[in-house]
């Protein structure tokens, strides 16, 4: 299955050590498609949580529920992850627009250090 950058799908982060986001939850496909063309065998996420925290940023950004993703959610710009493919499950629950991306890129390039 090729992901996309941008959407948005269930995965299963079980075991969890520490800090880490664990259980099945939603995530967003950070990888570039490159590599998601190809089928790469992992891909890089961020987690989404449904505990949400107002003005967080840069660490957190809000997404609105939409198509299959039925909660409010925030996005965990601290919890980046590369995870094996296989823990990723199903089709995609939504996808943000291109505006969502830029806005999430920003703040992740900020958590990064790559501003």
């Amino acid at each position: 299955m090729a992901f996309k950058r941008g959407e948005i799908y269930l995965a299963n982060f079980n075991p969890s050590k520490g800090t880490e986001a664990g259980k099945v939850r939603p995530c967003i496909i950070m990888q570039s498609d490159l590599l998601n063309e190809v089928e790469h065998p992992s891909t890089t996420v961020l987690p989404l949580t449904t505990q949400l925290i107002d003005a967080a940023a840069p660490l957190r950004y809000r997404i609105i529920a939409r198509g299959k993703l039925q909660t409010d959610s925030d996005i965990m710009l601290d919890q980046t992850r590369t995870i094996d493919n296989r823990r990723i499950t199903g089709n995609a629950l939504t996808t943000l627009s291109s505006m969502e991306m830029m806005q999430v890129d920003v703040l992740w390039q900020t958590v990064l250090g790559l501003d």
